[in-house]
Formats: structure tokens, sequence, C-alpha cells
């Protein structure tokens, strides 16, 4: 009798702390890539390198760490997007000149939004 009260009990308990974690975990997962907008990093990039990582069981994040160089120093950027089905990867170009903004993060400058600041060359004139 004890047993028929006891375990159905203990296995609803054990459900709502599961589904409590996994919401921490999917609004930690979202927010991944979102950083406080607290300093800013001019630079060529010099090197680019991308790759997927776990995050927690099924979901994952893009990171894509950047090489800049920032006129007298070199600064490793990266910038985590977490995969979801819009997901669309961010496409830099080495020898270009871009703008971070983000904040410190021990030894990498973890960017929120980014801005070229090369100046966009027509690939066509009009004709006279």
């Amino acid at each position: 009798m004890v047993t028929a009260i006891v375990i159905p009990i203990i296995c609803i308990y054990f459900f709502l702390l599961t589904r409590k974690e996994m919401k921490e975990n999917d609004m930690k997962w979202k927010n991944s890539g979102h950083f406080n907008e607290e300093a800013i990093v001019e630079g060529v990039i010099k090197s680019i390198s991308s790759e997927k990582q776990r995050f927690y069981y099924q979901r994952f994040i893009f990171v894509q760490e950047l090489q800049v160089e920032t006129g007298t120093s070199s600064t490793a950027v990266k910038k985590v997007t977490p995969i979801t089905k819009d997901f669309v990867i961010e496409e830099f170009q080495i020898g270009k000149r871009y703008q971070f903004i983000g904040e410190w993060n021990q030894k990498y400058f973890c960017c929120n939004r980014y801005f070229s600041l090369d100046p966009v060359k027509d690939q066509k004139e009009a004709p006279v």
C-alpha cells in the first residue's frame, strides 16, 4: 500500500525537477549569444575558425573565433550563436575591417553585434 503511494510521488517529483531544469537550460541556450554592450574593438580580420559545440543535450551553439589585428596588438573575438531552425552562419571575410561591440570575457572579446567598416563598392556602373 505504501509503495503504491510513495513511488508515484517520487516519479512526479523527479519529472517536475527535470522539466524545471530543462526550461532553465533552454533560456540559457537562447541567451548564449547575447552579451552586454560595454566595449568596442575595431580591426582587420586575420584568421577565422568556427565550430559547432554541444550546449546541453540536444542543444547546440555555433562559435566563430576571429583573430583581429587592432593596430598594435591582436585580439581574439568570439561570436556565439545558438543553432535554431532559422540559424544562418554569419559570413566574415579575411582582410576586411570590422567594428565589434560586446564585452570582455576572460581572454576573449565576446561580440554581440558587428559592423563592416570597409566602403561598399558598386559591382556595376550605370551606362552613360
